[in-house]
């Protein structure tokens, strides 16, 4: 008779699907290395509105909002995604509010849209709530063309064929500071429900987390005027944050890696 070797001994990978090789997994395991192009535009939302977004640990720290359209690419530790640009390249819109934890400023993620799977299990092991959805960008040139006007670039958001988001950003000032809340060092909400009857109210995860980033690397930052429509029905809860005030918008490239989160506290 044949030994028998435990299923869990065989069958490897950081993700499903896990194999007798573990190389069919849907990602690859950390570091995870990142270089994108960003846009990013600041305005005010209504507080009474956005507040209950908060998980109870944390406090709104102000109104002030900030979208992120970012064109990603990406590689493994041990892969040359990059050399693949349908593996390595995505985009998505990241949204965030000003929240704080104990009294550091902290922000928080209530919605993001991404366009890729790979892109999107990486995102939920993080705790970004990430949902599929189509984000657009224009680019700059070197060259002058009136298809790419100078300092002048546009972004949008459609999800299941509907427009989401769309904006606007033209640059006048070259060596800005970052937009606010920036997506580094944000807090997010792991949840993972369970099936089981009876624990459909019990989830098996659900923990607050900070994200830890290393290696960051910003460009300079280009900052100027804005503006930023939310066309989503009104009965689509994002309509909650849709702006009273645009702020300023902002052009800049960033480079991370990632293979650490930060445990704040059980939920």
């Amino acid at each position: 008779m044949a030994n028998k070797t435990p299923a869990s001994d065989t069958l490897k990978g950081f993700t499903s699907p896990r194999t007798p090789k573990g190389t069919s997994g849907i990602v690859a395991p950390p570091p995870w290395h990142y270089v994108g192009q960003v846009t990013a535009i600041e305005f005010e939302a209504d507080g009474e509105k956005i507040a209950p977004y908060l998980p109870a640990p944390m406090q709104m720290e102000s109104t002030q909002c900030c979208v992120y359209f970012i064109e990603w690419q990406y590689t493994s530790e041990t892969t040359e995604d990059y050399l693949d640009p349908v593996e390595s390249q995505y985009r998505e819109t990241i949204l965030l509010m000003s929240g704080s934890y104990k009294g550091e400023a902290m922000a928080y993620c209530p919605f993001i849209w991404v366009d890729q799977d790979k892109a999107l299990m990486r995102g939920l092991i993080q705790g970004w709530p990430k949902q599929l959805g189509s984000t657009h960008m224009s680019r700059s040139y070197a060259l002058e063309s009136k298809a790419a006007p100078t300092g002048l670039s546009a972004a949008t958001l459609s999800v299941n064929g509907e427009r989401y988001m769309a904006g606007r950003v033209q640059v006048h000032e070259a060596d800005a500071n970052m937009p606010a809340p920036s997506f580094a060092g944000s807090a997010l909400v792991r949840y993972f429900p369970d099936l089981v009857k009876g624990n459909h109210q019990q989830p098996l995860v659900h923990e607050l987390v900070q994200l830890k980033s290393r290696d960051v690397q910003i460009s300079k930052v280009a900052k100027g005027e804005a503006m930023l429509d939310f066309t989503v029905m009104a009965d689509h809860e994002l309509s909650d944050f849709s702006p009273k005030k645009v702020l300023a918008g902002y052009r800049f490239q960033v480079a991370l890696t990632v293979d650490d989160l930060k445990p704040l506290t059980k939920l």
